[in-house]
């Protein structure tokens, strides 16, 4: 059997070890191919897998690491063509990221390394990740004497006369500049070069290139520097190697220092403290990579103090102070194995695409959604074909696949060349799989429009929405008990013993009680035992109290997400007053109505949720049971000692200018006001600005306080 399909959990030594030596060699290929000779068969993705699944058998078999190891190796070897030039510090390559996970561990290894706690207090710089040709340019006395590529981080090639023809590459640096200076950079074909150098090639009759990265490497690796100059290369000064002294003490000073000295640095580059800033960054290059005029594949995280990355050195081949951050390879092609139907917890039928195993992003993808009955026809939410009328999704399709970041895999299209000859169209199930009851597309009271979705119709029969209720319901932001995963809940729901059983959300909180009762010991089935049973025990009756928004969020109410739950909570300050209310707007009218709907950001498909829910007779029968068990806390109130406005309700309306719609809500709410988008009864104070309408009127004639911008400043304290 390979070792090549063994997962590295079940390798044994001997199979490690032949798994290592086959992939230091694949490695090795890839790398020369790569950085060699500018002709790589694999993708980056694909590649990556290569080095992660080396890095993951090393790290469970640290005796068998070898001298030859892909980890202890940077680029490949230097070609003979031109002459080697020895670093004066080696150029190492970066550890590399793929998701915001791995990138909050970044962080967090370097507070844990230096010994701090993650308060922000360490800036990081932040900068698109060219994908290019990395170049080392030393100067001495302000001269250009040597230009050498990574090669093998030790040991590169000499490009001097080439990198001389790069009219962004200054040959002689401004006066006062250190005396020994090694600029590090990145040799790119800005992607408008690329297709001008592409149509030129074509109106000449002869090849055309494939992409930037090889034909910048190409052509800077020409013998006739005279090729080189007529290519158009471009460079971005980022790093440096030897310097006589240093100009500055921060990454970011370093860097503009460069741009000082002439050299082209990325704007894009940014200083920031948290990792949500960072991961902003990151979100913000990506929506700008498809206009940029030069090809990137990530983002690169430093940390800017030259002083801390001196404390945090280097491991074998990566500096420990940074990581780039890889954007996922965006699409792929593999085949629709099949097509299976999930239930979610409101019923809805997601179809799923199962495909034959592909590397997308880093990757290994086997599952892509297919949304919806409509998006399998390839029909879009507003009717819209979203591919050509006979592309429709069919099992044995061959299908592209994209992935972006951490969202859930889709199919993009279908190659319809390679379409079986017996491929039928899928035929969306009538009934639900799992309960075998109707399943149906409701259609919009007002608009007459289906909703894309079918659902299930058998509610809490169906075991499907009955155990992904209770997935929901102790869930990290809801009851977040620990020790009842996905798992566990499937067991304890499908047990038949009475003891065990947990087939709605009070069960959870008799388990115990029914355990002391009982013969049937938890602890003594597979996969328990007396402590993890003993530790389930304490994490259930830790939540015996729990916060409001998170007993409303866990209820599992349709449209009613976390923010929406914190919205309702701190609205009705109490589970009494808010399940009251929603009884009584059970009837679409009158006060309850009119103020659940006033709440802002609760609009009237929202509430309608909420109200049909606790018309539902089920609903409160088991909430009946939970509430003899749990008990919701009140909602926490903003500390608002003096605030004027503390619990008074403001409406906002008009056109502002003095401050945006969403600065005025946040003051407001910062002062214990709540803001509601609607005039009533209830309301007490309506801040009117130019053009205020309708709710000015309605204001004057319920008798409710009104103030211009400048009053409620003054009210408020500015």
């Amino acid at each position: 059997m390979s070792t090549e399909s063994v997962a590295v959990e079940d390798l044994t030594l001997e199979d490690a070890a032949a798994e290592l030596e086959r992939l230091s060699k694949e490695i090795a290929h890839h790398d020369a191919l790569y950085h060699g000779k500018d002709r790589p068969e694999i993708s980056d993705a694909d590649y990556d897998a290569l080095k992660r699944r080396n890095d993951a058998i090393e790290a469970r078999f640290p005796e068998l690491i070898r001298e030859d190891s892909p980890s202890r190796r940077v680029g490949a070897e230097p070609s003979n063509t031109f002459a080697p030039v020895v670093h004066s510090r080696p150029m190492l390559s970066l550890d590399n990221t793929f998701s915001q996970e791995d990138v909050r561990d970044f962080v967090a290894s370097v507070y844990r390394f230096l010994g701090r706690l993650p308060d922000n207090s360490i800036a990081f710089t932040a900068e698109p990740k060219i994908d290019g040709l990395s170049m080392s340019i030393r100067y001495e006395s302000g001269k250009l004497v040597t230009a050498a590529t990574r090669g093998d981080g030790t040991t590169g090639e000499n490009v001097t006369a080439n990198i001389r023809t790069i009219k962004e590459i200054p040959n002689e640096l401004p006066k006062g500049v250190p005396s020994v200076v090694e600029v590090r950079g990145e040799v790119y074909m800005a992607k408008s070069d690329f297709m001008a150098l592409n149509a030129q090639m074509e109106a000449e009759g002869k090849q055309t290139y494939v992409n930037p990265r090889n034909t910048a490497a190409g052509s800077l690796r020409q013998l006739d520097a005279k090729v080189t100059a007529s290519r158009k290369l471009r460079f971005f000064a980022y790093a440096w190697g030897e310097m006589s002294e240093m100009p500055a003490d921060t990454q970011m000073g370093m860097v503009g220092k460069f741009r000082e000295w002439g050299f082209p640095v990325n704007p894009l580059m940014k200083r920031l403290s948290s990792v949500d800033d960072i991961l902003a960054h990151y979100a913000e290059i990506g929506l700008e990579r498809p206009e940029l005029d030069y090809d990137i594949d990530g983002v690169v995280y430093k940390v800017d103090s030259l002083e801390l990355q001196q404390r945090l050195g280097f491991r074998s081949r990566s500096p420990r102070w940074a990581t780039a951050h890889k954007f996922p390879a965006e699409q792929a092609f593999t085949t629709v194995e099949n097509i299976d139907i999930q239930v979610g917890r409101t019923g809805a039928l997601t179809p799923v695409a199962r495909l034959t195993p592909i590397t997308v992003g880093g990757v290994v993808v086997t599952n892509a959604t297919l949304h919806n009955e409509d998006y399998i026809k390839g029909i879009g939410n507003n009717g819209e074909r979203i591919r050509e009328e006979e592309h429709d999704i069919r099992i044995g399709d061959t299908v592209i696949v994209q992935r972006a970041g951490d969202v859930i895999p889709q199919v993009l299209n279908v190659v319809m060349e390679k379409r079986p000859s017996g491929a039928q169209p899928y035929q969306f199930p009538k009934v639900c799989p799992v309960c075998g009851s109707h399943a149906v597309r409701e259609r919009h009271e007002k608009t007459g429009k289906l909703d894309s979705v079918t659902r299930c119709t058998g509610g809490f029969i169906c075991r499907a929405q009955a155990t992904e209720e209770l997935k929901h319901f102790v869930s990290r932001n809801a009851f977040d008990i620990e020790g009842l995963g996905s798992k566990q809940i499937d067991f304890f729901f499908e047990s038949e013993d009475p003891a065990l059983q947990i087939r709605t959300a009070p069960d959870i909180f008799t388990l115990e009680k029914r355990q002391q009762q009982s013969i049937t010991k938890l602890e003594n089935i597979d996969g328990f035992g007396k402590v993890s049973v003993s530790k389930l025990y304490s994490a259930i009756n830790d939540r015996r109290s729990i916060a409001l928004h998170r007993f409303i969020y866990a209820l599992g109410i349709r449209h009613v997400g976390e923010t929406t739950a914190k919205l309702l909570a701190r609205s009705y300050h109490t589970y009494e007053a808010f399940a009251t209310a929603m009884k009584e707007a059970a009837a679409l009218f009158g006060d309850a109505w009119n103020d659940l709907n006033a709440i802002e950001g609760i609009g009237e498909v929202v509430a309608r949720a909420i109200v049909e829910f606790y018309k539902e007779p089920r609903n409160i029968e088991v909430i009946g049971r939970l509430l003899e068990e749990v008990t919701p806390q009140e909602a926490e109130q903003p500390v608002t000692a003096g605030s004027p406005v503390a619990g008074k309700t403001v409406v906002f309306t008009g056109s502002l200018e003095k401050f945006t719609r969403e600065e005025a809500k946040a003051r407001a709410e910062s002062l214990g006001a709540k803001v509601a988008g609607s005039v009533s009864k209830k309301t007490d104070i309506v801040v009117a600005g130019p053009g205020a309408g309708s709710k000015l009127d309605k204001a004057r004639e319920l008798g409710v306080q009104t103030m211009d911008e400048d009053e409620w400043l003054a009210l408020i304290g500015g």
